[in-house]
């Protein structure tokens, strides 16, 4: 199985900064995915970073390297963690929204078994923290038309790692434990759906 794990955003990606303009998001997930590649390399699991560019790749660019994986793989054989921060307004003020949440495309896939994982990582590894949940469709995840969940053949999530506008999400994730937490859930969940193919 090959696991792509893609960092969200660029250098160059305009906005995706905290109202300060000190918190970076493409730097960011940078080193989460990073961190989740080498943790899951050291576990002998297959896993690479799909943008080791520090531009914003496109999504159009994102996509086609994630179905030609799977097009020589066998898209059962693949799945896509995305990884993001997210954001309630445009980074010009601080804002009050605040925690951790996943994304799959619309409709019951394959998909919706790996962000159940996810939450159940969540919910360990963040409990004094929100988890954000949409029990609408009931399952957990929020469902979304995001580009890369739509057009990507293999299954795959896009996680929101709490909210760069808000104070204490942002202090979260800047801090050694919040990094932490944020790279062992991502670990467990993917190592867990994994284990239960």
């Amino acid at each position: 199985m090959l696991i792509l794990i893609d960092n969200g955003h660029g250098h160059n990606t305009p906005g995706k900064r905290s109202p300060d303009g000190k918190f970076l998001e493409y730097a960011y997930n940078r080193e989460i995915a990073t961190r989740i590649v080498a943790d899951l390399i050291d576990r002998d699991y297959n896993a690479q970073l799909l943008v080791p560019e520090t531009e914003d790749i496109p999504l159009t660019e994102r996509v086609r390297r994630i179905n030609a994986h799977c097009n020589t793989l066998g898209k059962s054989n693949v799945i896509l963690i995305s990884i993001h921060v997210n954001a309630a307004g445009n980074g010009t003020k601080w804002l009050n929204a605040t925690g951790w949440s996943c994304y799959t495309s619309k409709g019951q896939t394959t998909s919706d078994r790996i962000a159940e994982c996810f939450y159940e990582a969540a919910k360990k590894n963040f409990p004094d923290r929100r988890i954000r949940t949409d029990y609408s469709d009931n399952d957990p995840d929020w469902e979304e038309n995001f580009y890369i969940l739509r057009h990507s053949l293999c299954p795959a999530v896009l996680t929101e790692n709490f909210f760069m506008d808000n104070h204490s999400d942002l202090e979260y994730l800047q801090s050694r434990s919040g990094k932490q937490a944020i790279v062992d859930t991502h670990v467990e969940a993917i190592t867990e759906y994994l284990s239960s193919l």
